[in-house]
């Protein structure tokens, strides 16, 4: 299960994919580039087949990893992965096969190529949580056999990927990318069709049936939810006009006199912003989805909407204890409890699933893994529950999503069926107990550094971070502040109060100033788990002064010079460092590739810097900090004959960095 719209991550096969060049390609590497992973697999392998040096043909083989795990063949690039890094010993590598070995529960053999890896980037720190976890899942798949839940695959599978299903009397209605009139070509990502919606009788699961064309388009279409009554459908859709990789909004459609009507988009759906994975509450008019806008965490985060008079309201995302700086996808609700996906909550290995519920009107509970065997070391995503499946022994049942091992290939739809327990005979107790309980929410603060891959160069690679000792931590919380001691183990360990905000401002000398912020607000009080841990990260970047550090995704359009919207992040960031660290100064310099006359080129890389300058001061650094340096194409980051620089290197030339005066 990887991609559904847009690129994204790689963990939905179809669920928010694109960003597919479309042009042809000649070889693999190229095709790599261009996310043509299907069409670059097989010249991938023939390359590796010819290469000689070990560098080669451990660049060849994680490449087809990569590409095997980007078209959900996760068994291949586990063959490929150990390939790379049986000739040659790379950060990267070992990533790519640690993580490999966990999606397929070889939870030994991943423990401990990630210990090699952490000895190999010089901290243990920074995959610790991943080893606990492989641990940690490895004891989850021991007690299966305990936990009252059986699992099976449904016969509406095939040797393409089915999956977010959804249940309307006695259909079940899914996405898939099985074979359709629909797709004009096959989809590079993939090298199979796109994907489209379905329908199937869950009783005797009868031949599988397109669903209706006015909503399947010829692009990716899926993942999608109903109204109680059937006749309301929102769902996904590539949103480009003959184009297959733009980005993926939410459509509606009604049904009237039996027939559906031309799908529209929601209102608020923005532009170069991905929507996908609705999902209605119990009421209908509040609308949950997964989106990566702006206001998100980090990558996907759940967000809801409220239907008005007028249309839906302006999308909210869920607090913090539900999303993080992962992705959290396909959230589906039962009454209060919401059932979602996310690969960064404490898990089993890419997407797991995870339930939380509402305690009070804003305050959810800490979410749970469901464990095995609903969750695996895969993806596992898309849970949605039946009730008719419920019985006088099952207590609930329902479907989800997953690519685990044993399945027909791809995305697969599986049932699942929960037992009650056999309930012991309670003692009578006439006594009147009264239970007290005592809650307290404790969270350490991890202050880290960078390791760079060479360590006096900040625009080298980072290999991962390690904990930074000697540091002052101070707490901001109600306008008080308080320095905080770190324990022995060099964490900051504290009890939070409810519904309070809180900072904490890092400084040490020869690093620059951060901060984090941490909220109690939206965490509810669970009984059964009274202390509650959370953590945190503050990472202080190291000064590196009179070095230009590349400023990443600062791209100009041709010819011009302002500031576009997909670089005011990045600035935006600086700023905030900048305001953080009110003594730096900067100059802030841009490049330009070999193209185009000496004189043009130094000027227009003076204005591109100018205007970095300029958008700084809009968001209030003092402009007596700031210089703007426009070099032309007098010192290139890579160095290339002119006419034959690739566009990798003219792309790497072409770039804006900052420089720290004082």
């Amino acid at each position: 299960m990887k991609n559904i719209f847009v690129f994204t991550f790689i963990l939905t096969m179809i669920l928010v994919s694109g960003c597919t060049f479309t042009e042809k390609v000649k070889d693999g590497r190229s095709a790599f580039e261009r996310k043509q992973y299907a069409i670059a697999i097989p010249m991938l392998e023939k390359a590796l087949r010819k290469a000689k040096a070990k560098k080669e043909k451990g660049e060849l083989a994680y490449m087809i990893g990569e590409s095997y795990t980007k078209t959900n063949q996760h068994e291949k690039a586990l063959v490929f992965y150990a390939q790379a890094v049986d000739n040659q010993v790379n950060t990267d590598y070992l990533k790519a096969l640690g993580f490999a070995q966990k999606h397929d529960e070889q939870y030994k053999e991943a423990v401990q190529t990630l210990k090699n890896l952490s000895t190999e980037i010089g901290s243990i720190y920074e995959y610790k949580k991943d080893i606990t976890a492989c641990q940690t899942a490895q004891q989850w798949v021991q007690n299966i056999a305990n936990t009252g839940v059986s699992v099976k695959s449904l016969p509406l599978n095939s040797s393409n990927s089915e999956y977010a299903p959804f249940v309307i009397g006695n259909q079940i209605v899914f996405t898939s990318d099985r074979p359709n009139t629909n797709s004009p070509k096959p989809y590079k990502w993939t090298g199979r069709s796109f994907s489209d919606i379905y329908t199937v009788n869950k009783i005797n699961f009868d031949a599988v049936q397109s669903w209706d064309n006015e909503v399947n388009s010829p692009w990716n279409d899926g993942t999608m939810t109903f109204s109680s009554d059937g006749n309301e459908l929102f769902f996904s859709r590539s949103s480009g006009e003959g184009r297959e990789d733009y980005y993926c909004k939410l459509y509606t459609s009604k049904k009237e006199n039996g027939k559906w009507t031309m799908p529209s988009a929601l209102d608020f759906c923005k532009d170069k912003v991905n929507y996908a994975h609705p999902c209605l509450g119990i009421n209908e008019n509040v609308l949950f989805f997964s989106s990566d806008d702006a206001d998100a965490i980090g990558g996907y985060d759940i967000f809801y909407t409220s239907r008005t008079q007028k249309g839906w309201d302006e999308p909210k995302p869920l607090p913090k204890i539900i999303n993080t700086e992962g992705n959290e996808e396909f959230p589906f609700m039962d009454a209060d409890t919401l059932y979602f996906a996310s690969d960064k909550h404490f898990g089993m290995g890419g997407l797991d699933i995870f339930k939380t519920w509402r305690v009070g009107k804003d305050n959810w509970i800490t979410p749970q893994n469901m464990k095995a065997p609903i969750n695996s070391g895969a993806d596992d995503f898309a849970l949605i529950l039946d009730n008719t499946l419920k019985t006088n022994v099952v207590l609930r049942g329902g479907y989800f999503s997953s690519n685990r091992k044993g399945g027909f290939g791809q995305d697969d739809i599986y049932q699942f069926v929960m037992q009650k327990p056999i309930e012991k005979p309670k003692p009578i107790d006439t006594a009147k107990i009264v239970k007290v309980i005592n809650y307290k929410l404790i969270l350490d603060i991890n202050v880290l550094e960078k390791i760079y891959q060479a360590a006096d160069n900040p625009n080298s690679k980072v290999l991962g971070r390690k904990p930074l000792e000697g540091v002052t931590l101070t707490m901001l919380v109600n306008g008080k502040s308080t320095i905080l001691k770190p324990n022995i183990d060099g964490i900051f360990q504290l009890e939070l109060a409810e519904s309070t905000d809180y900072q904490f401002v890092v400084s040490l000398n020869n690093y620059l100033t951060n901060d984090v912020k941490f909220t109690t607000r939206g965490i509810g009080r669970d009984e059964n788990n009274p202390i509650q841990n959370f953590e945190t990260e503050v990472v202080l970047e190291k000064i590196f002064r009179n070095k230009e550090i590349t400023l990443d995704n600062i791209y100009y359009d041709y010819d011009q010079w302002y500031i576009r919207d997909d670089a005011k992040p990045t600035l935006d960031n600086l700023s905030k460092i900048l305001n953080q660290n009110p003594n730096v100064k900067i100059q802030l310099s841009s490049h330009t590739d070999c193209r185009g006359n000496d004189a043009y080129n130094l000027d227009l890389s003076q204005k591109r810097a100018q205007a970095a300058v300029d958008y700084l001061i809009t968001r209030g650094v003092n402009a007596e900090r700031l210089f703007a340096k426009g070099y032309g194409e007098t010192i290139p980051a890579l160095s290339c004959v002119c006419n034959k620089c690739t566009e990798v290197e003219n792309q790497t030339n072409r770039r804006t960095t900052f420089t720290i005066m004082e």
